[in-house]
């Protein structure tokens, strides 16, 4: 029973999430690509992109645990869904970049709106799978990273080369075209996610029950209240330290994906060759 319940959790769910990930991976940095010509297009300094680069980051952190409350209120179909569709349509709007403020002021909207993605997808996962299994599940997830990057880069160093096409620059097209998966998938979400394994009509009776009796016998005691619960984990020495590890991976990876594109570009490279290495 276990085995069945978690391979037809795992076909389901797993893929699906990676190609979100993929996506919203994507259009975090895909400015790196932009910058290439969007910076002389715009007035952009170093300094200037830098601080709008950064900025998405600080939109995300004051964001992130309160979107994560509002899913765990409202179910992650509906969240999820919202979630994608804002960032998509921001992502968009990034075409229309006019300067240095309008630069900034977008990246920490784009920050905001994708705030409760990629912790909203761990807690999503956590209510579908076994701790024993949690782990794999979640590093599956991930590797959504690596490919965006991999996958993608080519794309957006392809995309630059439509520069001119209906009176728009390549970095305009990059960023339209880009944003439109994260919107057609935030109303495909709406109807493929399933909130909780008790609504999972794609599993059979037996397995369902099975499924949500493994869940609820895991499940840890709710605290006393909502400020008790944020008490406990911003406390809690185990997460500190998983924050502390997460910082620094992400600090490196951000900054190899945000500023990589302008460095390379330095060595004479086309738009196209920048992407495939």
């Amino acid at each position: 029973m276990e085995a069945r319940v978690l391979r037809k959790i795992g076909w389901r769910i797993l893929p699906f999430v990676m190609l979100l990930y993929f996506v919203s991976f994507l259009d975090r940095v895909n400015v790196g690509f932009a910058a290439l010509t969007m910076n002389g297009d715009v007035s952009l300094s170093s300094s200037v992109y830098g601080l709008g680069a950064g900025i998405f980051f600080l939109g995300y952190f004051l964001f992130e645990v309160p979107s994560n409350l509002i899913l765990h209120k409202v179910g992650a179909r509906v969240w999820i869904a919202r979630v994608m569709i804002s960032w998509g349509l921001i992502s968009a709007a990034m075409a229309w970049v006019q300067g240095p403020a309008s630069f900034v002021g977008l990246r920490f909207l784009l920050g905001v709106a994708e705030a409760g993605f990629f912790p909203g997808i761990i807690l999503y996962l956590s209510s579908w799978f076994p701790a024993r299994q949690r782990a794999a599940a979640t590093a599956v997830f991930m590797a959504a990273a690596p490919l965006s990057t991999a996958l993608g880069s080519p794309v957006s160093g392809a995309l630059l080369g439509l520069h001119g096409l209906w009176g728009l620059a390549g970095w305009q097209w990059l960023f339209l075209l880009e944003a439109l998966p994260a919107i057609i998938l935030g109303f495909v979400v709406l109807g493929y996610l399933t909130d909780r394994p008790a609504d999972a009509r794609w599993l059979t009776d037996d397995e369902r029950t099975w499924l949500v009796a493994t869940m609820a016998r895991e499940a840890p005691p709710a605290p006393h209240s909502l400020w008790q619960g944020l008490r406990q984990g911003l406390s809690d020495r185990r997460v500190l330290a998983l924050a502390l590890v997460y910082f620094g991976t992400s600090a490196g990876l951000y900054t190899l994906g945000l500023w990589s594109p302008q460095i390379i570009a330095q060595f004479g490279l086309s738009p196209i060759a920048i992407g495939a290495r």
